[in-house]
C-alpha cells in the first residue's frame, strides 16, 4: 500500500481541560493521524518545539502505524481558541518558524504527498522535492492566515504559490476566504489539471475538476450530519485525507464514485467533529458505518459552475 508523505508543523492549542495548558494540534498531525488509522502508514514529517516533541499524541500516530520525522524547531505555532456568538476567534500567540525542506533518506521518491501548512511555514523548496509524476495534495488554510504574535488571527487574501502550481488537489474552506471571492477566482490560482475541493462544513460543499482550456466540471457533495460536535478543530485536515484515501482506492471509498466523490471524507469529518482534539479521529469501524447515513453526490452540469 502506498506510504502518504505528509509535511508540516504541529501547533498548540491551548486549553484548560488539558492538564498540559494545551493540546497538540496542526494539519499534519490530524490528517496523518486519519490516514495511519485508514491502514495507510503515512510517513510525517513534523515541525515541533520543545513541549510539542514530548507529547502523548504522538504516540498515538505511532501506535497507528505512522512514521514520524521529528524537525525540532526554536517555535512552532501555538493559539488559542474562543467561541463567540459570532464564531471562533483565534489568537497567536506564536507564529512558529519555518521547516527546512528536507525528508529522511528513501522518503524523497514518495508516490503521494501531502503539504499541510499550518502556519506558512514551508518554504518554496518544498514544491520541488517531490518527483514530477508524484500526486501533491495541498491543504490552503495554513496559507491564507495572518499570524500577528499576540494578536487575532485573520484573513490573508489568496495568491499564487508554488505549492499551489505543484498540487493535483487542493482543499479549502469556505470561511478561510473572503465571501465576496468567487470559486472561480479561487480556480483561477491553480495550475490545471487540479482538483479543488471547496468544503462548507454542515451544508455540504463542490468539487471543481479544472481541466486546461476547459470550463470546470462540478460536483456536489453533501455533509453528514454528526449528533454532536465537541470541537471542530483539525476537522478540514482529516477531511483532506479522506479525500486523498478515496484517491488511493481504500475499501471504504465507493469503487463506483469518482476520484474526490467526498463521500468517504464527508464521514471522517462527521466523525472527527465528535471529539476534543486528536481524539476525534475515527477508527475504520467508525467511518463504515457512518457511511450508512450518508447521501450520494449531485453532478451539476457545466452552465450551472457559477
Amino acid at each position: 500500500m502506498t506510504q502518504p508523505i505528509l509535511v508540516g508543523s504541529a501547533s498548540r492549542d491551548v486549553t484548560s481541560e488539558d492538564p498540559r495548558g494545551w493540546r497538540l494540534g496542526g494539519a499534519a498531525t490530524y490528517a496523518g493521524l486519519a490516514l495511519a488509522r485508514l491502514g495507510f502508514r503515512p510517513r510525517v514529517v513534523l515541525g515541533v518545539d520543545a513541549e510539542a516533541a514530548g507529547a502523548e499524541e504522538l504516540g498515538m500516530l505511532l501506535d497507528a502505524g505512522a512514521e514520524l520525522h521529528l524537525v525540532r524547531l526554536e517555535a512552532c505555532p501555538v493559539f488559542e481558541n474562543r467561541s463567540t456568538r459570532a464564531g471562533r476567534v483565534q489568537t497567536c500567540l506564536e507564529p512558529g518558524r519555518p521547516l527546512p525542506a528536507v525528508v529522511p533518506n528513501g522518503w524523497s521518491d514518495g508516490s503521494t504527498w501531502l503539504f499541510v501548512p499550518v502556519a506558512d511555514e514551508l518554504p518554496e523548496a518544498w514544491a520541488r522535492l517531490p518527483s514530477p509524476d508524484a500526486f501533491v495534495a495541498v491543504g490552503w488554510q495554513g496559507l491564507l492566515r495572518d499570524l500577528p504574535r499576540g494578536g487575532v488571527v485573520t484573513r490573508r487574501p489568496p495568491v499564487r504559490h508554488p505549492l499551489l502550481s505543484r498540487a493535483a488537489l487542493v482543499c479549502v474552506s469556505r470561511e478561510d476566504v473572503d465571501p465576496a471571492m468567487s470559486i472561480e477566482d479561487l480556480a483561477k490560482l491553480l495550475r490545471p489539471p487540479a482538483t479543488l475541493v471547496v468544503t462548507g462544513g454542515s451544508e455540504g460543499g463542490t468539487i471543481w475538476e479544472l481541466a486546461p482550456g476547459e470550463v470546470p466540471r462540478v460536483r456536489v457533495y453533501e455533509a453528514i450530519p454528526s449528533p454532536k460536535v465537541v470541537d471542530p478543530t483539525g476537522t478540514g485536515d482529516a477531511f483532506l485525507a479522506g479525500l486523498v484515501a478515496e484517491r488511493l482506492g481504500h475499501p471504504l471509498a465507493r469503487s463506483d464514485a469518482p476520484f474526490a466523490s467526498g463521500r468517504l471524507a464527508a464521514a471522517i469529518a462527521s466523525l472527527t467533529v465528535e471529539g476534543a482534539g486528536l481524539s476525534g479521529v475515527p477508527s475504520p469501524a467508525a467511518i463504515a458505518e457512518r457511511l450508512g447515513q450518508g447521501p450520494d453526490i449531485e453532478t451539476l452540469p457545466p452552465a450551472d459552475a457559477g
